[in-house]
């Protein structure tokens, strides 16, 4: 079988079969969709009798307990451990697997499952789907072709998948089938008001101090159609917040009348400054803006990291989207 080939659930459900050792994985600073997806596939994979390990580089974050069977996410161990399949979901290099790459040692295939446009097509099978609005979407169209049985705990972690990749149900590819999809989970244990006031409305006090300080930082530029705000080192520090925690704060800039991209910059250790974007309709592709710096993503949520300093990345970031976004207007 030859690398970076385009497969079919029905070889990627030939090759699951026939291993016994799996390691299913996600991308560093993984969100919902990452989180759910891995776990509802641990979950079944286990289910089948299969010797199943779930590896985050962040193991689980408290953020996502709310998640049945989350317990399942471990931490990438010290000693390198081998498997006859790493199933990598949701993650679109293979470097985003981050601690998971140092602790395996001899894969006998690397399945690459995912709905990035800019997935890089690393694995020995690809199945990309960039026309899903979620991972988990893809995940729960190979259970249904496997003929897997969803238990409420499957269905409540894709669920939570499909929620949050689509901004909960609102964005540019949520179809009719999603929703479908989503009564279909419902019908199979989901508790929709439950699970949504975990998701939505659990958020720990440092964040709502986090966002008063990105808030004070935000700025405007190319005619208030960019807006930005930045996280430095010292303030994160001084506030005592987890990289979960701005998860989503972008949407806050993104929701101003007028603005059209939002940028959010965020100072890592080591001198390295992490862009997060996000644009309001399809004709600002800030996955390409992203993809100048060494990133990727989506057309309207993507993301990069730059060499700093923090003011640096700012200034050359800005002037390529400012740049993009003149360009379509």
């Amino acid at each position: 079988m030859s690398a970076r080939m385009d497969a079919t659930f029905e070889q990627i459900r030939h090759t699951l079969d026939a291993a016994q050792k799996i390691l299913v994985a996600s991308h560093v600073r993984p969100d919902g969709d990452a989180y759910g997806c891995v776990i509802a596939m641990g979950l079944y994979l286990r289910s089948l009798g299969k010797d199943a390990k779930v590896w985050n580089e962040e193991g689980m974050t408290d953020k996502f307990r709310y998640l049945p069977e989350c317990d399942l996410v471990e931490a990438p161990p010290h000693e390198r451990h081998d498997f006859d399949v790493l199933l990598a979901l949701d993650t679109s290099t293979k470097e985003r697997l981050g601690r998971v790459l140092k602790a395996t040692g001899q894969i006998g295939s690397l399945i690459n499952v995912d709905h990035h446009v800019s997935n890089h097509r690393y694995g020995d099978l690809n199945f990309i789907d960039d026309s899903a609005p979620a991972t988990g979407q893809i995940i729960y169209d190979y259970f249904q072709e496997a003929g897997a049985t969803i238990t409420p705990a499957i269905a409540t972690n894709l669920y939570a998948a499909i929620s949050t990749d689509t901004g909960s149900f609102q964005y540019e590819k949520t179809t009719p089938a999603t929703f479908r999809i989503a009564a279909d989970l419902v019908d199979k244990g989901v508790d929709v008001p439950s699970l949504s006031r975990s998701i939505y409305d659990s958020h720990p006090r440092r964040r709502l101090e986090l966002l008063k300080a990105l808030l004070n930082s935000a700025r405007f530029t190319c005619n208030d159609r960019v807006a930005s705000f930045s996280l430095s080192l010292a303030t994160a520090e001084n506030l005592a917040v987890l990289p979960e925690d701005n998860e989503g704060l972008i949407d806050h800039l993104r929701g101003v009348e007028g603005v059209q991209v939002a940028v959010f910059f965020e100072e890592l250790a080591g001198g390295k400054v992490r862009v997060s974007m996000r644009s309001k309709e399809p004709r600002f592709d800030v996955c390409k803006i992203c993809a100048l710096f060494g990133g990727g993503g989506h057309p309207q949520a993507a993301g990069a990291r730059l060499p700093g300093p923090l003011n640096d990345a700012e200034q050359n970031v800005l002037e390529a989207v400012c740049h993009e976004v003149c360009i379509h207007n």
